[in-house]
């Protein structure tokens, strides 16, 4: 960010890995997890100038069409993927462009394509992480907090002869 509050695009090699993901999907159906509002806008419009067709999962309509598999590439954020939305129906492969410092909104998001109605036997969950930015940082927290919350849940059973 600029001292105004611009962005400024730094590298677009992110870009160039979704664009191999979303490639070898070979036209099954991605779901794509932003954390910034200045990713959304830089993915959809190479997605755009590529041609392919994507939404923002936002609204019960573009809800229901990725599930009828009419959208390609969908875009979601983790923090309105929340509790309930079943998105199992539209494909088995969650991308994660941008990453969240919160276990439970990361597990949540991962959740709302590993579900029961899950027509795949495999749920793939890619994340493009560049080397040497915040994103290793926040992948090793996501990773510490899940085995912390692991070893609680098994203190706890435990303690209650589970």
């Amino acid at each position: 960010y600029t001292d105004a509050g611009e962005t400024v695009a730094i590298h677009e090699r992110k870009l160039d890995a979704l664009e191999d993901i979303i490639e070898a999907a070979n036209g099954k159906p991605v779901l794509v997890a932003y954390w910034f509002r200045h990713d959304l806008e830089r993915i959809t419009e190479r997605l755009y100038k590529l041609k392919i067709p994507c939404s923002r999962l936002d609204t019960d309509s573009s809800i229901r069409k990725w599930n009828a598999g009419e959208i390609p590439v969908a875009l979601i954020h983790p923090a309105s993927a929340g509790h309930g939305l079943n998105l199992q129906g539209g494909g088995n492969t969650l991308v994660w462009f941008g990453l969240t410092w919160s276990l439970e909104l990361y597990q949540q998001t991962v959740a709302r394509l590993w579900r029961q109605g899950q027509q795949s036997e495999t749920v793939v969950v890619q994340h493009i992480i560049t080397k040497g930015t915040i994103d290793e940082r926040i992948m090793k927290a996501l990773s510490e907090k899940d085995t912390t919350q692991a070893a609680l849940i098994d203190a706890v059973k435990a303690d209650l002869d589970l």
